[in-house]
Protein backbone atom coordinates (compact mmCIF):
# COMPACT_ATOMS: atom_id res chain seq x y z
CA UNK A 1 0.00 0.00 0.00
CA UNK A 2 2.84 2.38 0.75
CA UNK A 3 4.10 2.68 -2.88
CA UNK A 4 0.54 3.23 -4.08
CA UNK A 5 -0.01 5.92 -1.45
CA UNK A 6 3.26 7.65 -2.35
CA UNK A 7 2.37 7.55 -6.06
CA UNK A 8 -1.08 8.97 -5.35
CA UNK A 9 0.35 11.81 -3.24
CA UNK A 10 2.92 12.60 -5.93
CA UNK A 11 0.22 12.65 -8.60
CA UNK A 12 -1.99 14.94 -6.52
CA UNK A 13 0.95 17.24 -5.86
CA UNK A 14 1.69 17.52 -9.56
CA UNK A 15 -1.99 18.13 -10.29
CA UNK A 16 -2.24 20.90 -7.69
CA UNK A 17 0.99 22.43 -9.01
CA UNK A 18 -0.35 22.47 -12.57
CA UNK A 19 -3.67 23.99 -11.43
CA UNK A 20 -1.84 26.62 -9.39
CA UNK A 21 0.40 27.58 -12.31
CA UNK A 22 -2.62 27.71 -14.59
CA UNK A 23 -4.33 30.07 -12.13
CA UNK A 24 -1.27 32.30 -12.07
CA UNK A 25 -1.11 32.26 -15.88
CA UNK A 26 -4.73 33.39 -16.10
CA UNK A 27 -3.84 36.46 -14.01
CA UNK A 28 -1.07 37.43 -16.46
CA UNK A 29 -2.26 39.97 -19.08
CA UNK A 30 -2.38 38.78 -22.66
CA UNK A 31 0.66 39.30 -24.88
CA UNK A 32 0.47 40.78 -28.38
CA UNK A 33 3.54 39.65 -30.35
CA UNK A 34 2.46 41.16 -33.68
CA UNK A 35 5.26 43.72 -33.58
CA UNK A 36 7.77 41.49 -31.78
CA UNK A 37 10.28 38.98 -33.07
CA UNK A 38 9.13 35.32 -33.19
CA UNK A 39 10.18 33.14 -30.28
CA UNK A 40 12.78 30.40 -30.85
CA UNK A 41 11.29 26.91 -30.64
CA UNK A 42 12.93 26.16 -27.27
CA UNK A 43 11.61 29.38 -25.71
CA UNK A 44 8.17 28.69 -27.14
CA UNK A 45 7.76 25.64 -24.89
CA UNK A 46 8.69 27.40 -21.63
CA UNK A 47 7.35 30.86 -22.46
CA UNK A 48 4.10 30.59 -20.39
CA UNK A 49 6.17 29.76 -17.29
CA UNK A 50 8.59 32.58 -18.08
CA UNK A 51 5.71 35.07 -18.34
CA UNK A 52 4.20 33.91 -15.04
CA UNK A 53 7.48 34.43 -13.18
CA UNK A 54 8.12 37.73 -14.97
CA UNK A 55 4.70 39.13 -14.05
CA UNK A 56 4.43 37.89 -10.45
CA UNK A 57 8.07 37.97 -9.32
CA UNK A 58 10.45 39.90 -11.59
CA UNK A 59 8.16 42.92 -11.91
CA UNK A 60 8.87 43.63 -8.23
CA UNK A 61 12.60 44.17 -8.84
CA UNK A 62 14.08 47.71 -8.67
CA UNK A 63 13.55 49.84 -11.77
CA UNK A 64 17.25 50.74 -11.92
CA UNK A 65 18.24 47.08 -12.28
CA UNK A 66 15.49 46.42 -14.83
CA UNK A 67 16.66 49.47 -16.80
CA UNK A 68 20.23 48.16 -17.00
CA UNK A 69 18.98 44.78 -18.20
CA UNK A 70 16.77 46.49 -20.80
CA UNK A 71 19.73 48.49 -22.16
CA UNK A 72 21.74 45.28 -22.42
CA UNK A 73 18.95 43.50 -24.30
CA UNK A 74 18.67 46.44 -26.69
CA UNK A 75 22.39 46.40 -27.42
CA UNK A 76 22.32 42.65 -28.08
CA UNK A 77 19.43 42.93 -30.51
CA UNK A 78 16.78 41.03 -28.53
CA UNK A 79 14.76 43.99 -27.24
CA UNK A 80 11.96 43.05 -29.65
CA UNK A 81 12.02 39.44 -28.42
CA UNK A 82 11.62 39.93 -24.66
CA UNK A 83 11.64 42.60 -21.97
CA UNK A 84 13.91 42.81 -18.93
CA UNK A 85 11.48 41.04 -16.60
CA UNK A 86 11.12 38.16 -19.02
CA UNK A 87 14.91 37.80 -19.40
CA UNK A 88 15.37 37.60 -15.63
CA UNK A 89 12.53 35.06 -15.45
CA UNK A 90 14.28 33.08 -18.19
CA UNK A 91 17.38 32.94 -15.98
CA UNK A 92 15.30 31.54 -13.11
CA UNK A 93 13.62 28.94 -15.32
CA UNK A 94 16.98 27.94 -16.83
CA UNK A 95 18.51 27.50 -13.36
CA UNK A 96 15.68 25.24 -12.20
CA UNK A 97 15.58 23.30 -15.48
CA UNK A 98 19.33 22.58 -15.50
CA UNK A 99 19.12 21.46 -11.86
CA UNK A 100 16.26 19.04 -12.55
CA UNK A 101 17.80 17.65 -15.75
CA UNK A 102 21.21 17.27 -14.10
CA UNK A 103 19.69 15.57 -11.06
CA UNK A 104 17.83 13.05 -13.24
CA UNK A 105 20.87 12.24 -15.38
CA UNK A 106 23.31 11.95 -12.48
CA UNK A 107 20.88 9.83 -10.47
CA UNK A 108 20.54 7.45 -13.41
CA UNK A 109 24.32 6.89 -13.49
CA UNK A 110 24.58 6.91 -9.65
CA UNK A 111 27.07 9.77 -9.60
CA UNK A 112 25.06 12.34 -7.65
CA UNK A 113 27.01 14.73 -5.43
CA UNK A 114 25.48 17.44 -3.19
CA UNK A 115 27.94 19.95 -4.67
CA UNK A 116 25.94 19.85 -7.89
CA UNK A 117 23.10 21.61 -6.04
CA UNK A 118 25.28 24.73 -6.17
CA UNK A 119 27.01 24.21 -9.53
CA UNK A 120 24.07 23.29 -11.77
CA UNK A 121 21.80 26.26 -10.88
CA UNK A 122 24.73 28.62 -11.52
CA UNK A 123 25.27 27.07 -14.93
CA UNK A 124 21.60 27.52 -15.73
CA UNK A 125 21.58 31.09 -14.42
CA UNK A 126 24.47 32.17 -16.63
CA UNK A 127 23.42 30.22 -19.72
CA UNK A 128 21.15 33.08 -20.99
CA UNK A 129 24.20 35.37 -20.79
CA UNK A 130 26.15 32.96 -22.99
CA UNK A 131 23.18 32.90 -25.35
CA UNK A 132 23.17 36.71 -25.46
CA UNK A 133 26.90 36.85 -26.23
CA UNK A 134 26.44 34.32 -29.02
CA UNK A 135 23.61 36.41 -30.49
CA UNK A 136 25.76 39.53 -30.23
CA UNK A 137 28.68 37.86 -32.02
CA UNK A 138 26.44 36.61 -34.83
CA UNK A 139 24.81 40.02 -35.08
CA UNK A 140 28.15 41.85 -35.43
CA UNK A 141 29.47 39.32 -37.97
CA UNK A 142 26.27 39.55 -40.01
CA UNK A 143 26.25 43.35 -39.99
CA UNK A 144 29.89 43.64 -41.04
CA UNK A 145 29.42 41.06 -43.80
CA UNK A 146 26.28 42.58 -45.36
CA UNK A 147 26.72 46.31 -44.71
CA UNK A 148 28.58 47.06 -48.01
CA UNK A 149 25.84 45.35 -50.03
CA UNK A 150 23.12 47.29 -48.25
CA UNK A 151 24.93 50.57 -48.81
CA UNK A 152 25.27 49.77 -52.52
CA UNK A 153 21.55 49.09 -52.87
CA UNK A 154 20.61 52.19 -50.86
CA UNK A 155 22.91 54.44 -52.91
CA UNK A 156 21.56 53.06 -56.23
CA UNK A 157 17.97 53.53 -55.04
CA UNK A 158 18.66 57.12 -53.94
CA UNK A 159 20.29 57.88 -57.30
CA UNK A 160 17.19 56.45 -59.02
CA UNK A 161 15.01 59.01 -57.23
CA UNK A 162 13.73 57.17 -54.16
CA UNK A 163 13.76 58.81 -50.76
CA UNK A 164 15.77 57.34 -47.90
CA UNK A 165 12.86 55.32 -46.47
CA UNK A 166 12.03 53.85 -49.88
CA UNK A 167 15.70 53.04 -50.44
CA UNK A 168 15.80 51.17 -47.12
CA UNK A 169 12.73 49.15 -48.10
CA UNK A 170 14.26 48.25 -51.47
CA UNK A 171 17.56 47.28 -49.83
CA UNK A 172 15.75 45.00 -47.38
CA UNK A 173 14.10 43.20 -50.30
CA UNK A 174 17.16 42.88 -52.55
CA UNK A 175 20.15 42.68 -50.22
CA UNK A 176 21.22 39.47 -48.41
CA UNK A 177 19.15 38.43 -45.41
CA UNK A 178 20.63 38.91 -41.97
CA UNK A 179 20.46 40.92 -38.76
CA UNK A 180 20.96 44.18 -40.65
CA UNK A 181 17.63 43.67 -42.44
CA UNK A 182 15.90 43.47 -39.05
CA UNK A 183 17.69 46.57 -37.80
CA UNK A 184 16.74 48.59 -40.88
CA UNK A 185 13.19 47.32 -40.36
CA UNK A 186 13.29 48.89 -36.88
CA UNK A 187 14.49 52.14 -38.45
CA UNK A 188 11.50 52.07 -40.78
CA UNK A 189 9.18 51.49 -37.84
CA UNK A 190 10.66 54.53 -36.11
CA UNK A 191 10.25 56.64 -39.25
CA UNK A 192 6.61 55.59 -39.63
CA UNK A 193 6.05 56.41 -35.96
CA UNK A 194 7.13 60.00 -36.57
CA UNK A 195 10.74 59.84 -35.38
CA UNK A 196 13.10 62.04 -37.38
CA UNK A 197 15.61 60.38 -39.69
CA UNK A 198 18.58 61.56 -37.61
CA UNK A 199 17.15 60.19 -34.35
CA UNK A 200 16.14 56.90 -35.98
CA UNK A 201 19.66 56.43 -37.32
CA UNK A 202 21.20 57.40 -33.96
CA UNK A 203 19.08 54.71 -32.32
CA UNK A 204 20.35 52.27 -34.92
CA UNK A 205 23.96 53.13 -34.10
CA UNK A 206 23.29 52.77 -30.36
CA UNK A 207 21.66 49.37 -30.80
CA UNK A 208 24.38 47.87 -32.99
CA UNK A 209 27.22 49.76 -31.28
CA UNK A 210 30.04 49.06 -33.73
CA UNK A 211 32.41 51.59 -35.28
CA UNK A 212 31.45 50.88 -38.89
CA UNK A 213 27.76 51.51 -38.31
CA UNK A 214 28.46 54.63 -36.23
CA UNK A 215 30.61 56.02 -39.08
CA UNK A 216 27.82 55.35 -41.60
CA UNK A 217 25.18 57.03 -39.42
CA UNK A 218 27.36 60.07 -38.72
CA UNK A 219 28.08 60.48 -42.44
CA UNK A 220 24.39 60.35 -43.39
CA UNK A 221 23.41 62.83 -40.66
CA UNK A 222 26.26 65.16 -41.67
CA UNK A 223 25.26 64.98 -45.34
CA UNK A 224 21.67 65.81 -44.40
CA UNK A 225 22.75 68.83 -42.36
CA UNK A 226 25.21 70.14 -44.97
CA UNK A 227 22.97 69.44 -47.97
CA UNK A 228 25.55 67.17 -49.59
CA UNK A 229 24.72 64.43 -52.08
CA UNK A 230 23.45 61.47 -50.06
CA UNK A 231 24.13 59.02 -52.90
CA UNK A 232 27.78 60.07 -53.10
CA UNK A 233 28.21 59.75 -49.34
CA UNK A 234 26.68 56.27 -49.43
CA UNK A 235 29.00 55.24 -52.28
CA UNK A 236 32.04 56.36 -50.32
CA UNK A 237 30.80 54.55 -47.21
CA UNK A 238 30.16 51.36 -49.20
CA UNK A 239 33.67 51.43 -50.64
CA UNK A 240 35.21 51.99 -47.20
CA UNK A 241 33.20 49.17 -45.63
CA UNK A 242 34.17 46.84 -48.49
CA UNK A 243 37.85 47.68 -48.02
CA UNK A 244 37.57 47.08 -44.27
CA UNK A 245 35.85 43.73 -44.89
CA UNK A 246 38.70 42.67 -47.18
CA UNK A 247 41.25 43.76 -44.57
CA UNK A 248 39.48 41.72 -41.88
CA UNK A 249 39.55 38.68 -44.17
CA UNK A 250 43.30 39.18 -44.74
CA UNK A 251 43.87 39.49 -41.00
CA UNK A 252 42.01 36.23 -40.30
CA UNK A 253 43.97 34.48 -43.04
CA UNK A 254 47.26 35.64 -41.50
CA UNK A 255 46.15 34.54 -38.02
CA UNK A 256 45.23 31.02 -39.18
CA UNK A 257 48.80 29.58 -39.18
CA UNK A 258 49.40 30.91 -35.67
CA UNK A 259 46.17 29.36 -34.40
CA UNK A 260 47.15 26.02 -35.96
CA UNK A 261 50.34 25.78 -33.89
CA UNK A 262 48.47 24.57 -30.79
CA UNK A 263 46.62 21.67 -32.48
CA UNK A 264 49.79 20.72 -34.35
CA UNK A 265 51.86 20.52 -31.16
CA UNK A 266 49.17 18.73 -29.15
CA UNK A 267 47.84 16.25 -31.71
CA UNK A 268 49.71 16.06 -35.04
CA UNK A 269 53.37 16.15 -33.93
CA UNK A 270 53.07 13.44 -31.19
CA UNK A 271 51.26 11.11 -33.60
CA UNK A 272 53.90 11.71 -36.28
CA UNK A 273 56.74 11.00 -33.83
CA UNK A 274 55.04 7.78 -32.69
CA UNK A 275 54.66 6.59 -36.29
CA UNK A 276 58.30 7.41 -37.11
CA UNK A 277 59.72 5.98 -33.88
CA UNK A 278 57.76 2.70 -33.90
CA UNK A 279 59.84 0.84 -36.54
CA UNK A 280 63.07 2.09 -34.97
CA UNK A 281 62.04 0.89 -31.51
CA UNK A 282 60.91 -2.47 -32.93
CA UNK A 283 64.27 -2.86 -34.72
CA UNK A 284 66.20 -2.21 -31.51
CA UNK A 285 64.01 -4.68 -29.60
CA UNK A 286 64.61 -7.41 -32.21
CA UNK A 287 68.36 -6.88 -31.96
CA UNK A 288 68.24 -6.93 -28.17
CA UNK A 289 69.40 -3.37 -27.73
CA UNK A 290 66.33 -2.48 -25.67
Amino acid sequence: MTPILISACAGLSVLFLVLWLNRLLILVPGEDREFKDPLPWLLWFIWPLVRVIAYHVCALLPFSYLGRVEVRLRRHGVAYLMIAEEFIALRIVASFSILVIGYILLTMIHEWNPAFFAILPLLGYFYPDIWLRDIRKRQVDGVLRTLPSYLDFISMAVEAGLNFSGALELARKKAPAGPLANEFGVVQRDLRAGVSRANALKRLAERINIQEMTSFVNSVIQAEKMGSSLAQVLKIQAEQRRTERFQRAEKKAMEAPVKLIGPLILFVFPTTFIVLAFPIVMKFMQEGLL
